[in-house]
């Protein structure tokens, strides 16, 4: 919304500013410096490439046990809806549930593993990625299978989960 005003208010003094330019001008005048310099084209492609690295990211921090690597992915005001439980808002909660997560998988010995079917879109400073999982125990054997979508932000140049959620299949 903030942009929608901003490019608003431009485009209302740049119209009043030609509507007080000299009537003498012409309309075929190119010697005129433009009134708003292009902004930078987004690297889409560069930005799909860091979209889709925070996963994998997501994924070997939580088979490695590693909480804080996890926790680390997320924004400040990040929420984290997973099954069976309450949103988590913010770092000490998001915490809090990957805390008591990593401790069962690591009782039980279980590992979980991103589909190979990743979809990314980015717009802007916004994206999201949609995939499946699986968790499977010590002998390999998959004890369950589920689907994800994660909402990335860009935030200060850096991309940062700011909404995830996740469901089991069965």
């Amino acid at each position: 919304m903030i942009r929608f005003r901003g490019a608003a208010s431009l485009a209302l003094g740049i119209a009043a500013a030609a509507g007080c330019a000299k009537s003498g001008s012409s309309a075929a005048d190119t010697t005129a410096a433009p009134a708003v310099a292009a902004a930078p084209a987004p690297d889409a492609a560069a930005d799909e490439q860091a979209v889709r690295a925070i996963n994998p990211a997501w994924f070997k921090a939580y088979n490695d046990r590693n909480v804080d690597a996890i926790v680390a992915l997320y924004a400040d005001d990040a929420a984290l809806s997973v099954p069976g439980q309450k949103m988590a808002q913010g770092p000490a909660a998001i915490r809090e549930v990957y805390a008591k997560d990593i401790a069962g998988a690591t009782k039980d010995g279980l590992s979980n593993t991103a589909g190979a079917d990743s979809r990314v879109k980015v717009s802007g400073d916004l994206a999201w990625e949609s995939n499946t999982f699986t968790v499977t125990d010590k002998s390999g054997k998959t004890v369950a299978t589920g689907k994800y979508v994660t909402v990335f932000e860009r935030r200060n140049g850096k991309w940062a989960i700011v909404q995830d959620i996740w469901n089991l299949d069965a």
